[in-house]
C-alpha cells in the first residue's frame, strides 16, 4: 500500500513538472495545475507516512501559489508543511514555518487565521516541552508571544508570557525571567488591567535576585506612576533604556502606554529663557509643549 501510494505521488510530481515547462505554443508555466499536483503528491507521500517528502511537495505547491500571488494559500500551506515537521519531531523548523504563515496571514489581512496557526504552534511547543526540551520551547512561545503582541491580542499574549516565564523559572533562568516580568506588566497595563501586573511583580519577589534590581525598582515605579495617573513617573520609566531597548513589540507597547483618564501630573515643558519668547528656546519649549504627557 505505501509503495503504491509513493509511486502514485511521483506520478503527480512528473505532471507538475510538466505543467511547468513551456514551449513554442505555452509560452507560460500552468502554476495552477502545478499546485494541484504537488497538492496530490503531498497527499499521497503523507499517506505514505514519507513526511520529508510530502513536506516538500506541500511547499512545492506553496511556491506555486505564490506565483499567482495566491498568498492565502501559501500561507496554510507553510502551516501544513510545519506541521509534517512536527510530525517528524522537528520541532525548530515546525514553528519556524508556522510563524512564517502567521505573518503571511497577518500581512493579507486575515489575522484570525494568524490566530489559530498560533494555536497550532502552541501545540507544537507543547510537543517539544514533552520532550524534555524546555530551553527551546520556551524560546519558539517566546516568538509566538510577540506575534500577539503584534496582532494585539493581548489577552492571550498575557497567557502565553506566563507560560514562558514558568519555563524560565524550571530552568533557573531567572535574569530573562526578569524580562518577562517586565513584558507581563506591559501588556496587563494595555489591558488596563493594573491589578494583573501588579500581581506579577509580586511573584516574582520569589525569584532570587530580583527584588532591589532595577527591573523590579522600573516596574514598581511604572505601576505607582500608573496609579497615581502620574504622566512624567510613567514618560520617564517607559522612555528608559531598559524598556526602549526590549523586544521591539515590547518597546512599542512601553512607548505608547498612556495612563489612565488622561493622567494627573503632566510632564514639565522648560521655562522661557529671559531673552524673551521669541528667542530659539522658546521655540524650542513651545515644540516640546506640543508633546505634553509623554509618549506613553
Amino acid at each position: 500500500m505505501a509503495a503504491q501510494k509513493i509511486n502514485e505521488a511521483h506520478e503527480h510530481i512528473a505532471r507538475a513538472e510538466k505543467c511547468l515547462k513551456t514551449s513554442m505554443t505555452k509560452w507560460k508555466p500552468d502554476y495552477d495545475g502545478a499546485a494541484s499536483e504537488y497538492s496530490k503528491a503531498a497527499v499521497a507521500f503523507k499517506n505514505a507516512k514519507q513526511f520529508e517528502e510530502a513536506k516538500e511537495a506541500y511547499l512545492k505547491e506553496a511556491e506555486n501559489h505564490t506565483e499567482n500571488k495566491a498568498y492565502p494559500f501559501y500561507a496554510g500551506l507553510a502551516k501544513q508543511a510545519g506541521m509534517m515537521l512536527k510530525d517528524m519531531k522537528r520541532v525548530a523548523e515546525a514553528v519556524q514555518l508556522i510563524e512564517k504563515a502567521c505573518v503571511m496571514y497577518v500581512e493579507n489581512g486575515t489575522s484570525g487565521t494568524a490566530g489559530m496557526a498560533l494555536d497550532r504552534a502552541g501545540k507544537t511547543v507543547e510537543f517539544a516541552v514533552n520532550e524534555d526540551r524546555l530551553r527551546q520551547a520556551a524560546e519558539l512561545l517566546g516568538k509566538a508571544s510577540r506575534l500577539l503582541v503584534r496582532l494585539r491580542r493581548l489577552d492571550e499574549a498575557a497567557v502565553s508570557l506566563q507560560k514562558e516565564k514558568n519555563m524560565y523559572k524550571e530552568i533557573e533562568n531567572y535574569p530573562t525571567c526578569f524580562k518577562k516580568t517586565i513584558a507581563q506588566v506591559l501588556v496587563h497595563l494595555h489591558r488596563s488591567d493594573f491589578v494583573a501586573a501588579d500581581k506579577c511583580v509580586r511573584e516574582s519577589y520569589s525569584l532570587p535576585g530580583f527584588s532591589g534590581s532595577e527591573d523590579c525598582v522600573s516596574m514598581e515605579t511604572l505601576l505607582q506612576g500608573y496609579d497615581e495617573q502620574d504622566e512624567e513617573q510613567v514618560f520617564r520609566v517607559c522612555n528608559s533604556p531598559l524598556l526602549k531597548y526590549m523586544d521591539n513589540d515590547y518597546a512599542k507597547l512601553a512607548v505608547t502606554l498612556k495612563v489612565p483618564g488622561g493622567g494627573g501630573k503632566k510632564k514639565k515643558s522648560p521655562a522661557a529663557p529671559q531673552g524673551g519668547a521669541g528667542g530659539p528656546a522658546a521655540s524650542a519649549a513651545e515644540d516640546e509643549d506640543d508633546y505634553e504627557g509623554g509618549l506613553c
